[in-house]
């Protein structure tokens, strides 16, 4: 994020915005379609499975945007910059909605499958936090430029890699990862295909939020510091 030009970057989030927007329009239906209907039951847990096809999106992304939130938060500490403070602060509200969507259909899943709507595991109570750390952030970012708001993004990226690796370190009820870098993802095709474009779909809604936002919230920034970013 520091070598990007802020001014290249608005241009392109300008670009995105409208694209970005008929993307999550055009793949809603096509991803649903494939969820609901092509894919088959699971052997074990029969058309409960469909319920991931909205879950792991959605941890996934939750996940991502918060490191992103990071990233940006880190620049503009060093940088000093309210340009990526403001990327932040446009990614904050859908990065927290999808974390709720993540408990929400973890706890509907977790039901029937494990027997209970929640356990307090290391990855369940991991992802607790980072709905705090969104609602934290949320609530301190008062301006472009404010610093407590950007420390506690930065500082609550340790959290990032316990979310990933809780199923591996600790003993917990959630399975382990399906998805590996270097190895063949343990899932049929017929389940990924769908689980691929629900990622689609909230990935391409996601830049359709963001880049709303970060335009709304430039364009209060400057009325507030006379035209400057």
């Amino acid at each position: 994020m520091i070598a990007l030009n802020p001014s290249q970057l608005k241009r392109l989030f300008n670009t995105i915005k409208p694209i970005s927007l008929w993307f999550f329009l055009i793949s809603t239906p096509i991803a649903l379609f494939y969820a609901l209907y092509i894919s088959p039951p699971d052997y074990l847990h029969g058309d409960l499975v469909r319920i991931l096809y909205v879950h792991v999106p959605a941890a996934w992304l939750a996940v991502g945007i918060y490191t992103v939130m990071g990233l940006c938060s880190f620049s503009s500490l060093v940088l000093r910059s309210s340009f990526y403070s403001l990327c932040a602060q446009s990614l904050a509200l859908p990065g927290c909605v999808l974390t709720v969507i993540c408990m929400l259909t973890g706890a509907i899943w977790g039901k029937p499958a494990w027997g209970t709507w929640w356990v307090w595991d290391a990855r369940l109570t991991s992802v607790v936090v980072l709905f705090f750390l969104y609602v934290g952030y949320i609530n301190f970012c008062d301006g472009a430029l404010n610093k407590a708001a950007s420390v506690l993004n930065v500082v609550g990226l340790i959290n990032v890699p316990i979310i990933k690796w809780s199923v591996d370190w600790w003993f917990t009820l959630h399975q382990p990862s399906s998805f590996f870098l270097t190895k063949k993802p343990a899932i049929a095709s017929e389940m990924l295909i769908p689980l691929l474009l629900m990622t689609i779909v909230f990935a391409s809604w996601t830049l359709a939020v963001f880049t709303r936002r970060f335009f709304i919230n430039m364009e209060t920034f400057q009325r507030r510091h006379s035209g400057i970013l």
